[in-house]
This record gives structure tokens, C-alpha cells and sequence, in this order.
């Protein structure tokens, strides 16, 4: 992302999600799995015309910009990438939370084309919100080096909404997908998007709740949805849909009766809490195996052999943790031990030059408090960051950065999952503690 005039100095500082836009301008949420292209997307369509800020009450960061397609301005939301919008991290829920309350014109979700059916997960998820949806398929280069073929009109009869082909990083079928959104922006109705099927104890939770609710959304909102969520014990959505609608609908004591009346039926079957979540996934999984079954052919069907192969090891109950370990540790000895040779040069080099800048000083008869001032204080200080933060810095980033390419840093995150949701946490923040775990074994 570039930086303009907007996205530094004193207007970068954030003020929360303000949409700034021109009259007629028609807002779309650009949504998507993490590394699927979505950013390659926006920047592509927007340039420049960016800005950044957080979420309100959030550290989670929101870009915008602005792009006019055949005389129609939209203002594209970038908003944070994820696997589901169930609600389980900050990100899923600023997620969640713009399409549902935000309001957007329609949603754009970007899915890989190389592994369309777990990127279907977040599609069915997001049309059970809206369905005012457009599914841009991406990264349709990368699925014809795999022998990957997808029939989009298949794919379009199966979800009820617009699906489109694109190679962002070419700019290909990014004009497409523009006009596709345009047309369903002028003209909503164009979309039947598809009903996901629940067991029979779900269904019927859902029948006794959304009658009940359905007459006090008025329309705004998808009642058959959040009659799911409330009987899900969705604490943080019941909050922020009071604030949205301006009332509590838990107030109603026919709505509470009737919440705990599918709970009870629920629970004669076995579904409490996280049985339940398990089983609203499971569904919604099948319906992505059905939706992608005669829409997605794959000429090898091994394709993914390797990676399959691969995971065998990352990610096994055996080797999984071991290997983790490994490999992370090597990554800090070589950070640690290969910076010190750089550092301990820099250090030389700008030292050396310090007392080059004292003899300077000296010659010139400036007073002592000049001397400390700039050579003692802002050039040593500086001089000691650049020798000991660079050369880590400049090993370690790009050494992470071969991790998260290759595919191996969300392993990480699925070995650790389990274990952090022990302590109410989630196996992405990992990562976290990577990046502070080398700042504290950095060289001093």
C-alpha cells in the first residue's frame, strides 16, 4: 500500500471507521481468506486513493479507497482477512460485525482458486448474512499451473451468486468482476443465493426463534441468521445488534422464552455449546463439498500430493510439535548469531566515525554541550539502533517471511490451536509470541 498525504503526518492519526465518500458512491467490503490476493485486489483497484486507520475500539487496521468504474464511484473497505465469521478473534468479528451493521452496497469475497472449497466456508458463511455477495475467484493463474479447471457458471447455478474468474496481479478479470458488482448494486435482486441446510435439531431451533424475531428486525437484518446466532449463545453479536437496532431483543420475554425452548431441544439431543458450533461447521463444510462437487475438476488429482505429504509431518500429533520446535529454534540461532558479525562491523564503521565527528567538533572549538548534545547524544543513539536492531531485523523478517510463503506458519497456528484455547486464546497468536520471543533473544 502507498503512502499518500492522507495516510501520513497528522492525518494519519486514526479516528475509527469513517466512511469518506462522495454522493452516489456505493460502499462494497472486500472480504477473504489470509493470502488469497485480496490485498492484491484492492491495491490493484484503488492505487494510491488509499487510507488507513482501526477499527473503532479495535487495533485491528481498516484501508479504504476510492474507484470509479464506468462512471460509478465505489469505495472499497478492506476488511481483515479470515477463515470463518464466527466470531473467534478481533478480526473475525470487525469481520463479521461491517458486513452485518456496516451496510455495505454488497460484499466482494476473494477465494483461492486452488483451494476454492475451504475458501467456500467464509462464502456460504458471509451469504448467510447478505446476499448481496460477489464471489471473485482468484489466483486463476496460479490454478492453471495445477491442471485446476472451474466451471463458473456451475459454481454461479449452485451458489445463486455472481461468481467471477481474476489474476489480480495481472489486472486480469478485475474489470469483470467491476461489472458485476455494478449490476448488483443497481440491481439486487438479481441474486438467489443459497440456504444452507442444517440438521433437523438445528432447523428446528431455528423454526421455534425466527418467527419470534422475524416482525421486530423489520427487514434489516437476515432473521433466520440471527435466530442461529442467538440460540449459538453469541455474546458479543447480542451486544452489537442492540446497539445496531437500537434495542435489546433479549428484553422481549417472548424472545428469551423462545431461545430457551430451542436450547432445550438442543440440548435433548446432545448439542450444547461447543457440540453445537460443531455441528453449524459441519454443515456448512458439507454444503461447500456440494456446492464445489460438479464446479471444480482437478486434471491430477494429486496435485496437492506433496503438500499432503508435507502436512503428514507439520501437522502430526508425532512429529508436529518436534519439528515446530526445530525449525523455529534455527530460526533465532541463525538470527541471533548471524547478526552479530554485521552488527559488530556497523558498530566499528559508526563508532569510528563518531570519534572522526569529535575530532571535528574539537577542531571547530564548539562548546562542550554542542559536542554531547549531537555527537553524544542523537548520532551515539542512533548509531547504536542501526548496529544492533538492523542486522536482526534484516535477518530475521525475511527468514519469517520464507515461513509464511511456503505455507508452513498456519501449521504452526493448527499445532498450537488446541492448547491455546486452554487459556482462552487462539493458535494465531503463535506468531505473536514468535516475534516477541526474537525481540527478547535479540543481541544486546
Amino acid at each position: 500500500m502507498g503512502l499518500t498525504a492522507d495516510s501520513t503526518g497528522i492525518k494519519a492519526v486514526d479516528s475509527g471507521l469513517i466512511i469518506q465518500k462522495e454522493p452516489g458512491d456505493k460502499v462494497i467490503a472486500l472480504a477473504g481468506n489470509p493470502n488469497v490476493g485480496k490485498s492484491t485486489v484492492f491495491n490493484e483497484l484503488t492505487g494510491l486513493k488509499q487510507h488507513t486507520g482501526n477499527w473503532p475500539g479495535k487495533t485491528v487496521t481498516n484501508a479504504q479507497g476510492r474507484y470509479v468504474h464506468n462512471g460509478n464511484g465505489f469505495i472499497l473497505v478492506d476488511i481483515p482477512g479470515t477463515y470463518s465469521l464466527m466470531a473467534h478473534s478481533a478480526e473475525e468479528e470487525v469481520a463479521r460485525d461491517f458486513i452485518c451493521f456496516g451496510e455495505p452496497d454488497a460484499v466482494v469475497v476473494v477465494c483461492d482458486a486452488t483451494c476454492l472449497e475451504r475458501n467456500m466456508n467464509l462464502v456460504l458463511q458471509t451469504i448467510e448474512i447478505t446476499p448481496n455477495v460477489v464471489v471473485c475467484v482468484n489466483l486463476m493463474d496460479e490454478a492453471k499451473k495445477k491442471n485446476i479447471r472451474i466451471d463458473f457458471k456451475q459454481l454461479e447455478q449452485n451458489l445463486g451468486v455472481p461468481v467471477v474468474g481474476t489474476s489480480a496481479r495481472s489486472r486480469k478479470g478485475l474489470d469483470v468482476l467491476m461489472n458485476r458488482v455494478s449490476q448488483l448494486t443497481a440491481y439486487h435482486h438479481i441474486t438467489d443465493p443459497i440456504h444452507i441446510r442444517y440438521n433437523t435439531p438445528i432447523e428446528a431451533a431455528i423454526a421455534v426463534v425466527e418467527p419470534v424475531i422475524k416482525q421486530q428486525l423489520n427487514g434489516r437484518l437476515n432473521s433466520r441468521w440471527v435466530a442461529l446466532k442467538l440460540i449459538d449463545y453469541d455474546e458479543t453479536l447480542s451486544n452489537t445488534l442492540a446497539e445496531y437496532l437500537g434495542f435489546h431483543l433479549l428484553d422481549d420475554p417472548l424472545v428469551v422464552q423462545s431461545i430457551q425452548q430451542a436450547r432445550e431441544l438442543l440440548a435433548e439431543q446432545g448439542l450444547v455449546e461447543d457440540k453445537l458450533r460443531d455441528s453449524i461447521v459441519s454443515c456448512i463444510v458439507l454444503t461447500a463439498e456440494s456446492v464445489c462437487g460438479d464446479a471444480v475438476f482437478f486434471e491430477n488429482s494429486n496435485y496437492n500430493a506433496r503438500d499432503r505429504r508435507l502436512d503428514r509431518i507439520f501437522t502430526s500429533k508425532w512429529t508436529g510439535i518436534p519439528v515446530m520446535l526445530a525449525l523455529l529454534a534455527g530460526t533465532f540461532w541463525i538470527t541471533i548469531t548471524g547478526a552479530n558479525y554485521p552488527s559488530q562491523l556497523l558498530s566499528n564503521g559508526l563508532f569510528w566515525l563518531q570519534d572522526r565527528l569529535t575530532e571535528f567538533f574539537l577542531w571547530l572549538g564548539t562548546p562542550e554541550w554542542v559536542h554531547g548534545a549531537l555527537v553524544l547524544g542523537v548520532y551515539r543513539v542512533l548509531a547504536w539502533v542501526v548496529a544492533v536492531m538492523l542486522p536482526p531485523m534484516a535477518i530475521f523478517f525475511p527468514l519469517f517471511t520464507l515461513l509464511e510463503d511456503s505455507g508452513y506458519l498456519p501449521r504452526v497456528a493448527f499445532n498450537l490451536d488446541k492448547s491455546f484455547k486452554k487459556c482462552s486464546a487462539c493458535g494465531k497468536q503463535a506468531l505473536t509470541m514468535c516475534l516477541v520471543g526474537k525481540r527478547i533473544f535479540q543481541p544486546a
